[in-house]
């Protein structure tokens, strides 16, 4: 199947569109980015995005549809720009709410709109199933990670918050690690930019040791897997103690932020590990890749072997797998390991929207 599945990510960056050939064999899933595109969003999704939150439902009902529509449209785009026909979209709408101990995961961007607009059969609502069945609903990679990228000893994404997943005493294991990408990026608002661009702003700074001293010693850090985050997390438990150093230089408090990342990754990768991490592998991607001064912290930090693949796979790995998430979902397929989530069970998870019969005869 062709599968173009569909990525936004707690940073903020936009919306990744990658199409995807997905086949299953004797020896299971097999997927490939054929194309990837990100369509950065504009100020105005930006911040109703971010700000959908705090509003009243009857603005988050509109938004879950009027962002299916724009998925919709992007899609549409997509197809009509490349020439591409897609079997079927796998998406994973936009989180905003993720408290898994209160049974809560939700993301917008509505499958039967999205559908309607389109007119490809859609695959979405990934989360809500494993919450239900007391996961974590997060981080759902582990699933491709294991089929995709099982040579390497570590699979790290650095998005909005860093993640990490590895096969370890017989089986996968995931889990967030800590924020990233959303927290380096509010602080290079603070100078006019996006995000830190090679990591430019953290490399010219110093770390300021009693602020990296808090946040080391925040509790998620020593909670046992499965754990995951979202950003109320980070507004209730880390921000403020990156505030409290407002009167320092920026660069200073991105330097300090890149080496709490890195510090908190290793101590990841040693609880999931009996080896020495000089003899690891680690496959990195998601946009923190690109920051080079966050990858060398980890390099230095780990000692372990740090792969950045090619521009496409660290941009567009988590679509993938979702692409694949897509699939297994409409096969009826298992595409959600309680080993990596916490969940009762392994299991099916993804709501289904749109005519499914154009696939039967390709699963």
């Amino acid at each position: 199947m062709k599968v173009l599945g569909i990525m936004s990510g707690s940073s903020m960056d936009g919306v990744d569109l990658a199409l995807c050939n997905v086949e299953k064999s004797s020896t299971g899933w097999q997927g490939e980015i054929i194309q990837g595109i990100t369509i950065p969003y504009n100020e105005t999704w930006r911040i109703r995005l971010s700000q959908l939150r705090y509003q009243n439902a009857e603005l988050y009902a509109k938004t879950d549809i009027f962002y299916g529509r724009y998925l919709g449209e992007l899609v549409s785009a997509f197809v009509k720009e490349t020439g591409h026909n897609i079997d079927l979209i796998a998406s994973h709408g936009h989180t905003i709410f993720h408290a898994p101990g209160q049974w809560l995961t939700a993301q917008v961007g509505d499958g039967a709109t999205l559908n309607a607009f389109c007119g490809i059969p859609v695959v979405s609502n990934f989360r809500r199933a494993d919450v239900a069945l007391g996961g974590e609903g997060a981080p759902l990679v582990a699933f491709g990670d294991e089929l995709l990228f099982n040579d390497y000893d570590f699979c790290l994404n650095l998005g909005g918050f860093s993640n990490i997943s590895a096969h370890h005493d017989g089986r996968r294991i995931a889990f967030d690690i800590a924020p990233c990408n959303i927290v380096l990026n509010r602080l290079a608002r603070e100078m006019d930019q996006a995000y830190d661009v090679n990591g430019e702003i953290a490399d010219k700074g110093s770390v300021i040791y009693p602020l990296l001293n808090a946040l080391n010693e925040i509790p998620y850090y020593s909670k046992a897997y499965p754990k995951s985050l979202g950003r109320e997390w980070i507004n209730k438990n880390f921000w403020h103690l990156v505030r409290d150093f407002d009167d320092q230089p920026v660069e200073d408090r991105m330097k300090t932020l890149v080496m709490h990342v890195a510090m908190q990754v290793k101590s990841a990768m040693e609880s999931l590990t009996e080896k020495p991490l000089h003899d690891c592998s680690v496959l990195v991607t998601g946009g923190g890749a690109f920051n080079t001064t966050l990858v060398d912290y980890l390099r230095s930090e780990t000692e372990a072997q740090i792969v950045v693949p090619d521009a496409k796979l660290v941009n567009y790995k988590e679509a993938l797998i979702f692409a694949l998430l897509g699939a297994a979902r409409v096969s009826n397929s298992i595409n959600i390991k309680a080993s990596a989530t916490g969940a009762e069970m392994d299991h099916v998870a993804g709501s289904l929207d749109g005519d499914f019969s154009s696939l039967i005869g390709k699963l």
